[in-house]
């Protein structure tokens, strides 16, 4: 999740009360009169905070303790220690979300059984360490009774565990544009509506006297666990968990049930959570090898096209140039007259384009039949220069400003060719959609940035950025964009951006589009470096 420094200041407030609501609505069972509860999802909130603001989301987190203090339990512990105890708190929580952020970044924190396994660790160390910081000092303060240390943090260290395991994968979901399009695409169908109403029959039938209830068929949770993590992988499970723990919640609240050994339940619950994230897990991994394999043999079936196609140009790409010498050698034996030189301009131009095609063509044959590329330093500024002079008369025709913005002094190891094919490719597309939109309104904007990425080591990418006034991607395209035979042009063939991917990611790098009202394309590539300062040897960053 990456966050932007624009809405923060709307953020922060609405994280101040949606942090006192999730406080307000799980203070059940305390003991002491304290926050000692058995199920504390209000963290996980924090934590999500964190991962997207860092130690800026500290002061609005201490803020949060304090004021949950005041309004839910009335400040027992006296201002100066509430706000001595919240700061400890807040530090504490901090830390748990700095290795987190540091672990994980802006994502991947449920893409993969192993990301899961650090997960469960990091928030299981960090929650027990910061339980014991805790509760040492409310007994030092005198607010514990004497011999009960251990049963307190037993609580509230298992409430901070489960609170955060069961809540933080579906608050994690919903805090970006992105992760909540996938969590609508995942559960946003009928048989949501099932698994959710058999929990509910289930709930009903296991906790239906809750109050002296033994949990002897707490088993029934599984099935609509297991329903959704096995149809809908991780992001239905989040949803399925998190609503059988406020089904739970809701239950032990209302019926006033005080006297239920609440911790096992959590227990049992934090145990449900666990096994239905990774089903979902497995799940969402078979599905996504299921994909790459059906894409890889796609690309394949492309690269053989684009290779017969290849073989089939070269010749009539190769006779072009043959008769462009042969009209320039005419040229020269007779008088061309006042417009000599014009003509012979234009078919130097046109020998240099066939022989810049048939160059093209020739590299994309070895490539797709050997993966052989020419890997020579290329400078941002000189790449987008050259390709835009390219398309300057079919801009002029068709009225499209065409607006590049400065370039950083930035180069990366590729093989030029190949890169501006890419870029002619994206610049193509922009062309296309800005035709739709009415003169003066068709514009395309080409701009680059350097981007720090641990994806793409110290040195950080070259990421380049093509965006157009047509009509962008929608969710349905953006999903389908890169595959074969895709295309939303009637008569495009869907192979360019297929291509063009697989000539980024060859490259070390990346190419994708961004959902959204105009057309957004961006392609990264890692940075090239000098060998030794001042010389012109380069290697990848």
């Amino acid at each position: 999740m990456t966050a932007s420094p624009q809405p923060r200041y709307l953020v922060f407030p609405a994280f101040v009360a949606l942090y006192l609501l999730f406080d307000w609505a799980t203070y059940i069972d305390p003991l002491y009169g304290l926050n000692i509860t058995p199920w504390n999802p209000d963290p996980a909130l924090g934590l999500v905070c964190w991962l997207a603001y860092g130690w800026r989301a500290a002061l609005p987190w201490w803020i949060a303790l304090v004021l949950a203090e005041m309004v839910v339990r009335g400040m027992p512990a006296g201002l100066p220690l509430t706000l001595l105890l919240s700061l400890w708190l807040t530090v504490g929580y901090g830390l748990i979300g700095e290795v987190l952020r540091r672990t994980f970044g802006g994502g991947g924190v449920f893409d993969s059984r192993k990301s899961l396994f650090r997960w469960v660790l990091i928030l299981t160390v960090g929650a027990l360490l910061n339980d014991v910081v805790y509760m040492s000092l409310l007994s030092l303060a005198g607010l514990i009774p004497p011999g009960e240390w251990a049963a307190v943090v037993l609580r509230f260290g298992i409430g901070d565990m489960v609170g955060m395991l069961v809540s933080m994968p579906l608050v994690w979901m919903l805090s970006s544009a992105q992760g909540r399009r996938r969590l609508r695409a995942a559960v946003w169908r009928y048989e949501t509506l099932g698994y959710l109403a058999l929990a509910i029959v289930v709930l009903t039938l296991v906790f239906g006297t809750i109050a002296t209830s033994e949990f002897k068929h707490f088993y029934f949770l599984f099935l609509p666990v297991i329903w959704a993590a096995s149809r809908q992988g991780v992001y239905g499970t989040a949803l399925m968990v998190f609503a059988l723990q406020l089904g739970i919640g809701a239950l032990v609240k209302w019926n006033h049930a005080v006297n239920i050994e609440v911790p096992e339940l959590q227990m049992l619950d934090a145990m449900l959570a666990l096994v239905g994230f990774s089903i979902g897990i497995v799940v969402d991994e078979l599905r996504q090898v299921s994909n790459d394999l059906r894409q890889s043999l796609r690309l394949a079936a492309a690269g053989e096209m684009a290779a017969a196609l290849a073989h089939e140009l070269n010749q009539p790409l190769t006779a072009l140039g043959a008769y462009g010498k042969a009209c320039e050698f005419l040229l020269e034996r007779h008088d061309p007259g006042p417009d000599g030189a014009l003509l012979k301009n234009a078919i130097q131009r046109m020998i240099a384009e066939s022989g810049r095609a048939a160059d093209v063509v020739r590299r994309l044959r070895d490539f797709f039949r050997t993966g052989a590329m020419k890997l020579e330093p290329v400078d941002a500024a000189q790449l987008v220069s050259g390709v835009g002079q390219q398309f300057y008369v079919q801009l002029r025709a068709h009225g499209v400003t065409l607006r590049v913005e400065d370039m950083p002094p930035l180069a990366v190891l590729a093989d030029r060719l190949q890169l501006e094919l890419v870029l002619r490719n994206l610049l193509a597309n922009a062309l296309d959609a800005v035709q739709e939109r009415p003169e003066g309104a068709r514009r395309i904007t080409v701009s680059a940035q350097r981007l720090d990425s641990k994806r793409h080591g110290k040195g950080g990418c070259l990421q380049l950025t093509v965006e157009d006034s047509g009509r962008g991607v929608s969710d349905e395209l953006a999903a389908r964009l890169f595959e074969p035979f895709v295309s939303s042009k009637a008569s495009g063939m869907g192979l360019g951006l297929v291509l063009s991917r697989a000539i980024m990611e060859a490259h070390g790098g990346s190419l994708w589009a961004e959902v959204g009202d105009h057309g957004i394309f961006r392609m990264a590539l890692p940075l090239a470096r000098p060998v030794v300062e001042g010389q012109e040897n380069y290697v990848a960053a």
